[in-house]
């Protein structure tokens, strides 16, 4: 362990010259801070620190290097607003189980005890949410506090950092990065591992733990589908409603046009709507349900008939913890439903309401869907929902007379006539005509709403009886450790979407295909560094159920122009404001609001001396895996956007390998055993910035390990697209260590200007990441 480690840099660095380096560093005002009276990002970045350099180019002429490091807003904003969306969320979850109405004493104790515990998390959270409320003027948390109790929410040391080059032969050029602590759950400790391995281990003991709450096991899967559906139904349900009067009120307006439109937007989403529902986890859970009603006594096994499957037996009163959900019946398609009901409803006459029998939906029953003390009609969930097409059909077959009848009276007629014909016409028959039918479509729609939430609720239920207490403990975790992430991920979208609001070929790539958000990570596999790294990848992996969308703000007021998040645990939005005028300049698909995904992908290379044991030692398969899953990730991002965008539109390098050969090269690095192979990190990097990714740079309080990753990107950058002489490599490199805007970020952290290295970690540091003599040595963090 007490060897040298040296890392082949020839493509990265050089040896130091012997001849001193002509070189100036000196502090900035905040003059020529960036966007000190930018609008459009002066909401979210403040307290610049800038840093000024003078390089020589390899034709001895001198270019222009200035640092700018801010902090960001959104460190503490987003975790407030997820807070009280969580907190929205369980409370939410709290009456859903309430509404559930009367269930066996075994399961309404189940269902006591995981109230209790929703309702220690919605106290625990609004707690915290007091307490950061209570903080102001901060804008960033410096690592000394990571793992204190009441900031646990907030990223660590988040900063983003831009580097301006001037030189005599380009354009000004800038690039950004965002250094955050790697998003884990300090306080809570790494004891017993972090997210992945907990996840993985309580999984696989689920089945136990419902055995032994006597409750059914349901898979990852179907609770994940489960939530998939409320959310689903509560987006789709208001959105049919608000379609369907807008149907009315273009009948009201006899407007074929605004007919036409709001009947196909209506189908549409009321397909997928039927589809969403027609599933049978929905159709098990009622059945699951019903037999945890009071009073309900099981039967023999029922053996189905040819059109149905087989329903695999009742649940007894108390749950039968071996059951697994009934075999679907076999049923069409919402598509096939629409299309066979069709010709039945195009003999509508008139605003006659269809009634039951083959000319429509059978009638409604208000009244508790599930029986009590009878035996459950498993095919009653099929008629439901087949219902709501029915209902629409009639609908579109209604509209379809009234183009009929109104093309009918727009032939040619005397001129005798025209009089009476305009008189007997009635402009609010049109209206008068759907009212009934739209009416009868609403209604079945909400009954299936009402079924459905309770059996998915049931459902969710049995995921928190079998989660306690461990369940609800990692859930808190994963809270914790997505909040950190997200607001670092919504830190580099905002400083990427303004760096390129003007650019249209980053907008096209934008909403065509979204952006890759690459977190580079320097954490070892061994220790307490472990479980950070367990974190982490659950956190980062759990940004893909977020979009982005871009409003046109209110006003032009700074408070306007905040970022807004909303959803669920399982879906989040968050809303980008811009001021109006900016907006106007946007593509039509961004002012429509088209969600903007990204791709987050994590590359993680151990440099320090705990990484050097765990090579040895050890195990790295955790890195390894890592790598080698996003790298697949990554892949499939540039054959998706080389699919949909022309790679013309991508930025321009001066280094001439291809994305292509760049990923190449990754791959085989990252199946190639080496010691601390930091090449994964600076090729992963490369090809961030030329796909237009963000990128972002972690160790575990982005304070030393990150500045020495920072600052070595950034003369790497200077010499392969700005000439930075190859003999002044090394001595532009300490000098941004020694006096730019990292050493500054130390003091800002821990009130002293030495990075926080032993001699024997840098003994086992890749060469180039090692400080500068005089500005290390160990200090408390």
């Amino acid at each position: 362990m007490g060897e040298m480690e040296e890392v082949d840099v020839d493509n990265i660095t050089t040896d130091i010259p012997s001849q001193k380096c002509p070189l100036v560093c000196e502090s900035a005002s905040h003059a020529c801070v960036d966007r000190e009276n930018n609008p459009l990002t002066g909401p979210v970045f403040r307290n610049p620190i800038c840093k000024v350099y003078r390089f020589q180019t390899v034709e001895s002429k001198w270019m222009l290097v200035r640092e700018q490091m801010e902090e960001c807003t959104l460190s503490f904003s987003v975790p407030k607003q997820l807070l009280s969306l969580y907190i929205q969320e369980d409370v939410s979850r709290v009456q859903d189980l309430r509404e559930l109405g009367e269930l066996s004493p075994h399961w309404d104790n189940l269902r006591m005890e995981v109230m209790t515990r929703y309702g220690g998390i919605i106290n625990s959270y609004q707690e915290t949410l007091a307490e950061l409320d209570k903080v102001t003027g901060q804008s960033f948390k410096p690592s000394c506090c990571k793992a204190q109790k009441s900031l646990e929410f907030i990223p660590i040391n988040l900063h983003t950092q831009r580097m301006r080059v001037t030189c005599p032969r380009k354009t000004d050029a800038f690039y950004d990065i965002v250094t955050v602590g790697a998003p884990a759950a300090h306080f809570q400790g790494f004891k017993c591992g972090g997210l992945q391995r907990l996840l993985n281990r309580y999984e696989a003991e689920k089945k136990s733990f419902s055995t032994a709450y006597q409750c059914i096991y349901y898979s990852p899967e179907h609770t994940a589908k489960a939530q998939e559906v409320l959310s689903t139904m509560s987006l789709l349900q208001p959105l049919i409603t608000g379609l369907a009067d807008q149907l009315l009120q273009a009948a009201q307006e006899r407007s074929s046009t605004g007919l036409r439109d709001a009947l196909k937007s209506l189908s549409d989403k009321t397909e997928q709507f039927v589809h969403t529902l027609k599933d049978e986890l929905v159709k098990s859970a009622l059945l699951a349900l019903h037999a945890a009603r009071p009073g309900y006594v099981s039967k023999n096994q029922k053996q189905t008939t040819a059109q149905g499957g087989q329903h695999q037996g009742h649940i007894h009163q108390g749950g039968d913890q071996n059951q697994t959900p009934v075999q679907a019946l076999p049923g069409h398609s919402p598509a096939t439903l629409i299309t066979e009901s069709t010709a039945v409803c195009n003999n509508v006459e008139g605003s006659q309401t269809p009634t039951r029998g083959e000319s429509g939906p059978l009638p409604l029953k208000h009244q508790d869907s599930i029986p009590h003390h009878k035996e459950y009609d498993e095919e009653e969930w099929d008629r439901v929902w087949a219902n709501v097409a029915k209902s629409l059909n009639c609908v579109i077959a209604m509209v379809d007379k009234l183009h009929e009848d109104d093309n009918s009276k727009q032939d040619p007629v005397p001129e005798q006539q025209l009089a009476d014909v305009i008189t007997s016409h009635n402009p609010g028959d049109w209206r008068e005509q759907l009212c009934p039918l739209v009416t009868r479509l609403k209604e079945c729609v909400r009954e299936v709403v009402e079924k459905a939430k309770r059996a998915m609720t049931f459902v969710l239920l049995q995921e928190a009886a079998c989660s306690i207490p461990q369940g609800f403990l990692l859930q808190q975790r994963r809270d914790v450790v997505f909040s950190q992430a997200l607001a670092a991920l919504a830190c580099g979208f905002i400083m990427k979407l303004h760096a390129g609001i003007q650019d249209k070929s980053f907008l096209r790539q934008l909403h065509l295909v979204g952006l890759v958000a690459q977190f580079e990570s320097l954490l070892s596999t061994y220790s307490e560094e472990i479980g950070m790294l367990e974190d982490m990848e659950v956190g980062i992996s759990d940004l893909q159920k977020v979009v982005f969308k871009i409003t046109k703000a209110k006003t032009d007021d700074l408070s306007d122009l905040q970022p807004l998040v909303c959803g669920g645990r399982d879906h989040f939005t968050i809303e980008v404001p811009l001021p109006r005028l900016v907006f106007q300049t946007l593509p039509e698909e961004l002012k429509e609001g088209k969600p903007l995904r990204v791709f987050p992908v994590l590359f993680n290379v151990g440099i320090n001396e705990q990484q050097t044991l765990a090579e040895r030692f050890g195990d790295i398969s955790l890195q390894e895996r890592i790598n080698q899953k996003n790298f697949e990730m990554l892949e499939a991002y540039y054959k998706s956007l080389s699919e949909k965008v022309p790679l013309e539109c991508l930025p321009c390098f001066q280094t001439q390998t291809d994305i292509k050969g760049l990923l190449e090269t990754l791959g085989q690095n990252v199946v190639t055993k080496k010691r601390k192979n930091v090449e994964i990190l600076w090729i992963a990097a490369t090809i961030c910035r030329r796909l237009n990714g963000i990128r972002f740079t972690s160790c575990k309080s982005a304070k030393d390990r990150t500045s020495m990753s920072v600052t070595l990107e950034q003369c790497a950058l200077l010499r392969d697209e700005h000439q930075l002489s190859k003999d002044f490599f090394i001595r532009a490199l300490d000098c941004m260590r020694r006096e730019g805007c990292r050493i500054e970020n130390v003091q800002k952290n821990i009130g002293c200007r030495k990075y926080a290295f032993n001699m024997l970690q840098l003994m086992v540091f890749p060469k180039c990441y090692r400080p500068p003599e005089g500005t290390y040595g160990k200090v408390d963090s």
